[in-house]
């Protein structure tokens, strides 16, 4: 990989032997590496039994948990705020462990759509609660540095299972908790 970002940097014009830029291959593997680092990790390593037993259906809800992802269409960053929501049935995740699962799919090569719905299913898949939520809120680089620059777009998206997208009421309040600051 240190070779490949040696020959793009050249492929720009650069002096690969300029002072500065001495490193910067090296440095930039291991950044690209680091940022992909989601595709070395195993749900169940993420998850090291955290599931617990738990005799709540409350819904359980963990917001603004920061994400930092690269679009797989220019390899710029998008970079935001997830919610998630979900109500047990039997199983509670650890706290952790749903911000740990978000990281695991937004290190990878994303879009944010797909990125949503992952992180609901694998969260649904992990411990069958009664329902899932998920909304993410995030700015994209290739949206505000190339393209058509538009510095304050926001994109959401949104993925619901079981009582989230069978029930107005449960939806409306996830999306109202999730909404107060």
């Amino acid at each position: 990989m240190e070779k490949l970002f040696a020959q793009l940097i050249g492929s720009i014009g650069e002096d690969i032997t300029r002072e500065g830029l001495v490193d910067t291959p090296k440095r930039a593997a291991a950044a690209f590496e680091f940022l992909n680092g989601g595709y070395n990790q195993d749900l169940k390593e993420v998850l090291n039994d955290a599931i617990f037993q738990a005799d709540t259906e409350n819904m359980v809800i963990v917001k603004e948990i920061e994400l930092y992802s690269l679009c797989e269409h220019h390899l710029l960053p998008f970079i935001g705020k997830c919610h998630v929501g979900y109500i047990p049935h039997g199983k509670v995740l650890g706290l952790s462990k749903v911000a740990r699962i978000v990281d695991m799919f937004a290190r990878r090569l994303q879009i944010q759509e797909r990125l949503t719905k992952e992180i609901a299913d694998t969260i649904n898949d992990a411990i069958k609660p009664k329902g899932v939520a998920v909304v993410i809120e995030a700015k994209h680089l290739c949206m505000m540095m190339r393209g058509v620059e538009k510095q304050n777009s926001v994109m959401t998206t949104s993925a619901m299972v079981g009582a989230f997208r069978d029930e107005i009421n449960t939806r409306s309040e996830f999306l109202n908790l999730i909404s107060r600051r």
